[in-house]
């Protein structure tokens, strides 16, 4: 306008400012996906979600988000249309990871702003619903570096945590130090206690997975931390690791591009080594992004995310059995598989998103045909029948039988 020579029409500018500031005040847009797979999607959180755990009786789903609230989702609701959930606040802080108790009637929070552990008990309501009082002492600082992973042992005896330095402290429930290991792997990338509570276990850095043995005495009392064994074979930093549910197999990523499978169930005291069983192509993990690994409690599904996408694989073939792309409206921040193993479980941004484990139901059937045709007994072909008709009947509802 102004070089035409007419005057600035000031009101049309000033209409634009107006709209432009009315659209920053909304909200911003919640990221959209549909997938057939995709069971449901939780959304009360209003903002971003870092960390999320099923607890181990398989009734509870907790997340902790940036909106200063953790909440503890019902299970048993996923597959309806509502989905309720119970709200804990935390006090001028946010939790950045989250961890159920063995006993499922507490649970522990990382504050991002205090960088200390945060202790909350769950008591029941006579409504059913729940009441969270945090501990009126948080955990002494102990880390210099900011910490990565936070862990419970099944057993009740300790609680790790460990940070993105080389350092994993072992915990007793009341907030004293046990034990500091040095995990010599430049830096930690991801940590994790195993699911039977004996190990804890690191990657960073260099090529391999390092696994502890946190001992105990007859009568309950701390020992010493122990190496127990490691996992070598990737030619690159190491991603990330999960154990199964019985804590025999283990699965790692690297950035050499490879995601490999292990049978740790091996006597290491008398130095033997896990087993590799199998080893798959996983591109992405080759790139910057940070990768992410779920393997399924009987472990014969391996998930893996990259970016916003999700990968699974079948870990006795090594195939890729389906893959989900865009999930979530930022970087997948943590998956997960519930204790069923029937679903998979992502969070990334303001909601959860479950999908059914197809490749798991498709595994079941392979199985149980295999076991099939060696069963001896009537009794036992019945129930073996029983229980591929219904894996079989799964698949069909949700129109992934393979012909």
């Amino acid at each position: 306008q102004k070089a035409n020579g007419f005057p600035p029409d000031k009101s049309s500018g000033s209409k634009k400012q107006k709209q432009y500031q009315r659209i920053r005040k909304e909200k911003p847009q919640q990221h959209n996906f549909t997938h057939r797979l995709l069971a449901a999607a939780l959304k009360s959180h209003s903002g971003n979600i870092s960390c999320m755990d099923f607890s181990s009786n398989g009734k509870y789903l907790a997340t902790c988000a940036d909106d200063r609230t953790i909440r503890i989702w019902s299970t048993k609701d996923f597959l309806q249309r509502e989905h309720r959930s119970m709200r804990a606040n935390v006090e001028l802080d946010h939790a950045t990871l989250v961890r159920f108790s063995p006993d499922c009637r507490a649970f522990i929070v990382w504050l991002a702003n205090g960088d200390t552990l945060r202790v909350f008990k769950m008591t029941k309501r006579e409504d059913g619903g729940y009441i969270f009082t945090a501990t009126p002492e948080d955990f002494p600082k102990k880390h210099k570096a900011p910490v990565i992973d936070i862990g419970i042992a099944n057993t009740g005896k300790f609680i790790m945590t460990a940070s993105s330095d080389t350092t994993v402290l072992i915990w007793s429930l009341k907030g004293q130090v046990l034990s500091t290991i040095n995990t010599n792997q430049m830096n930690n990338t991801h940590a994790a206690v195993s699911p039977c509570g004996r190990f804890v276990a690191s990657c960073g850095f260099t090529p391999d997975v390092k696994v502890w043995e946190v001992c105990f005495g007859k009568k309950g009392e701390f020992q010493e931390v122990v190496r127990a064994f490691e996992l070598k074979g990737h030619s690159a930093a190491v991603h990330s690791f999960a154990f199964s549910n019985d804590s025999r197999r283990m699965a790692s990523v690297s950035k050499d591009g490879t995601w490999k499978l292990w049978d740790t169930d091996v006597e290491y005291k008398k130095k033997q080594d896990p087993y590799l069983l199998k080893t798959g192509r996983f591109e992405e993990a080759a790139g910057a992004a940070p990768c992410h690994l779920a393997l399924s409690p009987n472990a014969q599904v391996l998930a893996l995310a990259s970016g916003s996408s999700i990968h699974l694989y079948n870990t006795r073939r090594g195939e890729k059995e389906e893959c989900f792309e865009r999930v979530h409206g930022e970087c997948i921040a943590n998956l997960s598989f519930d204790i069923t193993g029937r679903f998979l479980a992502s969070c990334g941004d303001r909601a959860v998103r479950l999908f059914h484990n197809t490749p798991g139901h498709r595994a079941m059937v392979e199985e149980m045909q295999g076991h099939l045709k060696r069963a001896s007994n009537e009794s036992t072909r019945q129930r073996l029948q029983q229980q591929l008709t219904q894996a079989q009947e799964t698949l069909k509802s949700l129109g992934a039988l393979k012909k």
